[in-house]
């Protein structure tokens, strides 16, 4: 990895998906001697909490709560 003249860098995407990172997520860099650390701001959410969370609200239909109980069930 490369510090781009920001400061920032890029987390490969195979660690942010084993470690739970998603777009958006909030994180910290923690200094533990000589070692810098990036953590979840949250740590006590899952990334399911995370996900759902920042899906909420973004759902769009015109069915009634009946009509769609019933697509999901099956009846």
């Amino acid at each position: 990895m490369k510090l781009n003249s920001k400061g920032q860098v890029t987390i490969p995407a195979e660690l942010r998906h084993r470690h739970g990172f998603l777009e958006g997520d909030e994180v910290d860099v923690v200094e533990d001697g000589d070692t810098l650390r990036i953590v979840h701001r949250r740590s006590g959410e899952s990334r399911g909490a995370r996900l759902m969370q920042r899906m909420r609200g973004r759902a769009t239909t015109h069915r009634t709560t009946d009509e769609l109980m019933d697509l999901l069930r099956g009846e």
